[in-house]
C-alpha cells in the first residue's frame, strides 16, 4: 500500500497540508519534518553489541531456569531496559520499548532466532518512556508513551533509516492532564481490538489515590483503560477501577480484553493478591481503590461503600509478584494444552520480606472462557538462597515460528523459549 494512502487511512491528510501545531509538533521539530515526509538531518543510530562477555554471561544465567519437559531457552537478543515487545507482521523485527528514552529495533534476517543486530528506532524522535508498542493486523506500529502516542505507518519496512514517517495520534499532553504527570505508573501497554480500535492502559500515579482525584481520573480514564479510533477520535474510558495495568491482550477465541494489575503496596507481605483480569465488555469496574487487589480492602477507603456490579479478577495471583505483560498463545509449536492459553511475566516483589516473582507463568482457559488453574512455566531468575535477581521478566510475545520471546529488563536481554518435545 503506498504511504500516502497510509496516511490518508489515517485522516491526517490535513497534517500535510497545513502542518500541526501544538507544543509537540512546534514548527521545526522533528516529529514534524517526519510527519511531512521531510528528512531530519539525522544520521547515526545507536547499535548494541550481540557478542562478547555480557551475551556470555546472559547465556550463563539462563542455565538456572526451569522449564517443563521438552522446552528450551537461549538468548535472543542483548537489549538495553528490555521492556514491552511487539513483532512486526512479517517477522523481521521486533520492536522493544522502554522506560527510558529509547525504542530498539531487534532484527532477525536470516530467520535462525538469535538476532542479528539491535539498533535504535527513529533516533531522531525524542521519546518520553516509549513503554508501550503495539501493532496493528495491517502493519502499523502505535508507539504509546507517557503522555503522548505516535503512530509509525511503515515501521517494519523503513526501520533502517533514521528518517521513518511518523505521525502523532494522541499529541503530547492530550493522553493525560500535563498536571497528573509522574515518575509513577506511567508504563503505558497498548493493543488493537478486533474492533479496530486502540486500547491504551493508564496507570495512576499514586500507591491509593485520594478522594479528591476521582472525578478527574473516572473522567479522563486514569486508573484505567481507554480506547479510541486509531486516528485519535473518539475516546471513551473502557474499564475503570484499575490501580496500575501493564499488560494486556484480546482473547482471539472471543475479543475479551484480559489484563493484569499490580495490587497496593505496603499491607503486607501475603496481602493483596495481584491480578489476572478478564473484561467482557465496556464500561466494567475492577475495584480499585475500594479494593486493593482481589477483594482486599484498601485502608484508606475501609469505610467507604464501594459501587454496585464490581468484577472481581479471575485469578488471584501471589501479592507483590508484580505481574506484568502477558500474551495469549496461539501458535502451533508447543504441546495443545498450551493453545489458546495466556502466558504473563512476574516482574518480581521490591518490597517483600522474601523476594517473590521473576517468572514466567501460564493460565489455561476453560471451554467458556474463564480462567483455569495458573502454572509457573520459567523460573530461576531469583536465587532463593540469596534473595538476588538474575534478569526480571517483563513481556511475552510470540515469533511465527509459535515460540516466545521473554523480555527482561534488568539484565537487559530478550529470551527465547522454544519447544523441541
Amino acid at each position: 500500500m503506498p504511504l500516502c494512502r497510509l496516511v490518508s487511512r489515517l485522516g491526517l491528510t490535513a497534517v500535510l497540508l497545513a502542518g500541526v501545531s501544538g507544543s509537540a509538533l512546534a514548527q521545526g521539530s522533528n516529529l514534524e519534518r517526519l510527519s511531512q515526509f521531510k528528512t531530519t538531518g539525522t544520521t547515526e543510530f545507536q547499535t548494541v553489541d550481540q557478542s562478547g562477555r555480557r551475551a556470555d554471561q546472559l547465556r550463563a544465567n539462563l542455565e538456572r531456569i526451569t522449564l517443563p519437559e521438552g522446552f528450551r531457552i537461549d538468548l535472543y537478543a542483548v537489549v538495553p531496559d528490555a521492556r514491552h515487545m511487539a513483532v512486526a507482521p512479517q517477522g523481521t523485527v521486533t520492536f522493544v520499548g522502554t522506560r527510558k528514552t529509547k525504542v530498539w529495533s531487534v532484527v532477525d534476517r536470516d530467520r535462525d532466532r538469535v538476532a542479528d543486530e539491535v539498533m535504535d528506532f527513529a533516533p531522531s524522535i525524542t521519546f518520553t518512556v516509549p513503554n508501550g508498542p503495539c501493532f496493528s493486523r495491517d502493519g502499523f506500529l502505535y508507539i504509546a508513551e507517557q503522555n503522548r502516542v505516535l503512530v509509525f505507518p511503515a515501521a517494519e519496512f523503513f526501520f533502517e533509516g533514521p528518517d521513518v514517517a511518523a505521525f502523532n495520534v494522541v499529541a503530547q499532553g492530550d493522553l493525560i492532564p500535563e498536571d497528573e504527570e509522574s515518575y509513577n505508573h506511567t508504563a503505558r501497554v497498548c493493543r488493537i481490538g478486533a474492533d479496530g480500535k486502540l486500547y491504551i492502559s493508564l496507570g495512576q500515579p499514586f500507591n491509593v489515590f485520594p478522594p479528591e482525584k476521582m472525578d478527574l481520573y473516572m473522567e479522563t480514564g486514569i486508573g484505567g483503560i481507554v480506547r479510541i479510533n486509531t486516528d485519535g477520535t473518539d475516546r471513551e474510558v473502557y474499564a475503570a477501577g484499575i490501580r496500575n495495568s501493564v499488560g494486556m491482550d484480546f482473547n482471539p477465541a472471543n475479543g475479551e480484553l484480559w489484563f493484569t494489575d499490580n495490587q497496593v503496596d505496603g499491607m503486607g507481605d501475603d496481602i493483596p493478591p495481584g491480578e489476572l483480569n478478564r473484561a467482557t465488555g465496556p464500561g466494567q469496574h475492577f475495584g480499585f481503590p475500594w479494593y486493593g487487589g482481589g477483594d482486599t480492602r484498601t485502608h484508606e477507603y475501609a469505610t467507604e461503600t464501594p459501587p454496585d456490579g464490581l468484577v472481581f479478577p479471575e485469578v488471584d495471583m501471589v501479592a507483590h509478584a508484580a505481574d506484568l505483560g502477558m500474551t495469549f498463545y496461539t501458535g502451533r509449536m508447543f504441546p495443545d494444552r498450551y493453545r489458546g492459553g495466556i502466558f504473563s511475566a512476574q516482574h518480581g516483589s521490591w518490597n517483600r520480606t522474601t523476594p517473590v516473582g521473576a517468572r514466567v507463568m501460564f493460565t489455561p482457559l476453560n471451554e467458556d472462557g474463564s480462567a483455569g488453574n495458573t502454572e509457573v512455566f520459567a523460573a530461576g531468575w531469583l536465587d532463593d538462597e540469596t534473595g538476588e535477581y538474575h534478569g526480571r521478566p517483563v513481556d511475552v510475545a510470540q515469533l511465527a515460528d509459535g515460540s516466545i520471546l521473554v523480555s527482561d529488563d534488568f539484565a537487559g536481554a530478550v529470551y527465547r523459549i522454544w519447544y523441541e518435545g
